[in-house]
């Protein structure tokens, strides 16, 4: 360790580490941030194909972009924000739906939505699903739709936690990656990186917190690590925090991966065209083709589909694309798809998962998720955020907003003693 013995330590160097870290590092309090794996990020990660193209595997869009404290970094930064309407702005492709069908299927949409806010302000906090009409037709594709927003279908998802989530409907891009960004924004803070933290023993007067590399020594500490890295308890509490092992485990991550595939003579379709394979089933994927006008197609599978898929191996997903696609748009459409990448969020051992819901009745766990412990426990992260979750700038309005506890904590310790000489 270069430095054992710091002020801070914050724990994960995803949006919400980050974001904690800049904010210490700019209040000149010594910090260091640790993380397990060897580059920042964490969620959020962009890698390149053969031609340059930058491709998030993790968080892609800017939601709430009119409000999102990531637009401004962009800005600053001098990244390209790209302010093209999302796909499912678009009408889909008639391959997949008629002008008829998607105007009934909006209508559907807009009257859940409807039934949701109504049921919201009720005391009883019951699974989405209970919302849908048993009779209507499209029920499949809202379930499908609530594995790409939640990771999961409705049924497992509470009613009162998908309300409480706030959007201003504003989606951009960030041309050079999402990942590219948040990794960009902590280049120059004091990192270790490659280095899991395994245990934070808060029984002492100061902090001591256990990573591959070594003890850390600490007046206090932001945890910002996925819920689901602490439902699995992989980092250990000593004395142990049985209420946050418990708010975890009601706020697991949902499962939601893509694939990115090349398609030859992709000038044939639209730019950022939008295409359903399949609307009588909830396993099925979401297609974007030609993200940015790019020669590709950006595919998006959910929930349970997602995790079967995760568990078969990378190549699975690539063969129930093409199975999906070639439904829709013959066999001889196969020959123009090849994979580029794809990431199995679920099986990946620092995150365990792609993005936090929560399960029927535990939508008050974010906030217990989110409580500081005796002024030296602070936590962060998208599933802290009690109207951003799911985002990455839900991780780093959280992570931003436990650094500033951690400084006002620390000016009233410095105020004390101070009077007490």
């Amino acid at each position: 360790m270069p430095e054992g013995d710091v002020d801070v330590v914050v724990v994960g160097g995803g949006a919400a580490g980050v974001a904690a870290a800049r904010r210490l590092a700019d209040a000149s309090i010594r910090c260091l941030l640790v993380e397990a794996r060897k580059r920042l990020g964490g969620r959020a990660w962009t890698v390149h194909d053969r031609d340059g193209h930058a491709l998030d595997l993790g968080c892609g869009w800017l939601h709430s972009a009119d409000r999102n404290p990531w637009t401004s970094v962009a800005q600053q930064e001098g990244f390209a924000i790209d302010k093209t309407p999302p796909p499912w702005r678009n009408r889909p492709l008639e391959a997949s739906l008629s002008p008829a069908e998607h105007t009934a299927f909006r209508h559907v949409i807009d009257e859940f939505y409807d039934r949701l806010d109504e049921a919201a302000q009720g005391e009883t906090d019951a699974p989405a699903s209970s919302l849908l009409d048993p009779s209507n037709r499209w029920n499949p594709l809202l379930d499908a739709m609530s594995t790409y927003i939640s990771g999961a279908e409705l049924e497992r998802v509470s009613l009162k936690d998908l309300d409480n989530y706030h959007s201003t409907d504003l989606n951009w891009r960030v041309v050079e990656g999402y990942g590219t960004l948040i990794s960009a924004y902590g280049a120059n803070l004091p990192a270790m990186l490659d280095c899991p933290a395994s245990e934070i023993d808060h029984s002492g007067k100061r902090l001591k917190i256990t990573t591959g590399k070594g003890s850390i020594t600490a007046d206090q500490v932001i945890i910002t690590v996925p819920s689901a890295i602490l439902a699995a308890e992989r980092i250990r509490f000593t004395p142990a925090l049985p209420d946050k092992v418990e708010a975890a485990h009601g706020l697991p991550l949902g499962h939601d991966d893509k694939l990115f595939m090349s398609l030859e003579s992709a000038e044939e379709f639209p730019t950022s065209a939008r295409l359903f394979a399949h609307t009588d089933r909830t396993a099925t994927a979401g297609y974007h083709i030609r993200p940015f006008g790019w020669p590709m197609i950006e595919a998006y599978f959910g929930g349970a589909c997602a995790a079967e898929l995760e568990a078969a191996g990378e190549a699975a997903f690539f063969d129930f694309a093409v199975a999906e696609l070639v439904g829709v748009m013959g066999s001889d459409f196969a020959k123009r798809l090849k994979p580029i990448r794809v990431h199995r969020w679920g099986v990946d051992q620092y995150a365990l998962g792609a993005y936090s819901f929560a399960r029927p009745g535990y939508a008050d766990r974010r906030a217990v998720l989110a409580k500081p412990v005796d002024d030296r426990l602070f936590f962060a992260g998208e599933a802290c955020s009690l109207h951003d979750f799911s985002t990455a700038h839900g991780g780093y309005l959280t992570g931003t907003a436990a650094a500033e506890s951690v400084i006002a904590t620390r000016g009233k310790a410095r105020a004390i003693r101070n009077i007490s000489r």
